[in-house]
């Protein structure tokens, strides 16, 4: 492990030496860089960032100032044993943040490649982060929740512990994610609740007219129809065949904590 000499290392910075930091990466005004930390290439470190040890940051990632990444997981259970927290590529990380590491023993928290996550809020142990998400300010992605890749989480919202929220999905501000929310749908109100398709966030993803318009019939048969949600998938999943609405049946199916249901419905149907 070393330092590549095209680093850049602010004269006040702390860096262990058995730290591994890539080339033209650079380290600002008093960070810490603990023992047993991989930066790779092209990283901006700003000044006053705490990077504990366990972690793994790939390449060309942007952490703002007063970020502390590989905390110890916030868990009453935890006791110093050794975790990680893996940090991919292209990552932008505002001012203020925390992310822990895992709570068990070699388990790890994962972050993917090219995600926005803004300012003063937390990803607690063992969360999986997919890729090109939206995370806003304030938000809170607690313990092993998942969030698939492109989704947004608007300001203020609170992920519950192993709470799922699918991909390319928007969850309005100051939502409460107490039940997972499937993919490509929008959700607003404090107990979450489903509110019609993404259609900005599709659309922005390429997404066709034709599959926009499937996914639109797949809402109707979830929270519209009135049927069972099994029959619901059924209808889905034999009338509305594409690689999306494969991923919609999959994500509901695969629910442990079961999933949102519009205001006034019954959760359990």
């Amino acid at each position: 492990m070393a330092i590549d000499p095209s680093a850049r290392i602010a004269s006040t910075a702390r860096v262990h030496p058995s730290a591994n930091i890539g080339p033209k990466t650079a380290i600002g005004e008093f960070s810490i860089i603990e023992e047993d930390v991989t930066i790779g290439a092209n990283n901006l470190i700003e000044p006053y960032v705490y990077i504990k040890r366990w972690t793994t940051l790939g390449e060309g990632n942007e952490i703002s100032a007063q970020t502390v990444l590989g905390t110890d997981p916030l868990d009453r259970g935890f006791a110093g044993q050794r975790s990680y927290l893996k940090i991919g590529h292209r990552n932008k990380i505002r001012e203020h943040y925390t992310i822990s590491r895992g709570s068990k023993p070699e388990t790890t928290t994962l972050i993917g490649d090219d995600n926005f996550i803004m300012t003063s809020g937390h990803i607690a142990h063992n969360a999986v982060i997919g890729n090109a998400t939206v995370i806003a300010s304030c938000a809170l992605v607690a313990g092993y929740a998942e969030v698939e890749d492109q989704a947004f989480l608007s300001g203020g919202v609170l992920v519950h512990q192993f709470g799922k929220v699918g991909r390319l999905a928007i969850i309005s501000g100051n939502t409460r994610v107490s039940l997972d929310a499937p993919p490509f749908f929008t959700y607003a109100g404090f107990k979450i609740s489903p509110c019609g398709l993404n259609l900005i966030g599709l659309r922005r993803a390429g997404v066709s007219a034709q599959e926009i318009h499937q996914l639109k019939k797949a809402y109707r048969l979830m929270y519209r129809s009135g049927l069972p949600l099994a029959q619901a998938l059924h209808r889905i999943e034999t009338e509305l065949q594409s690689p999306l609405t494969e991923h919609l049946v999959r994500f509901v199916r695969n629910s442990k904590r079961g999933i949102c249901r519009e205001a006034g419905k019954n959760q359990s149907e």
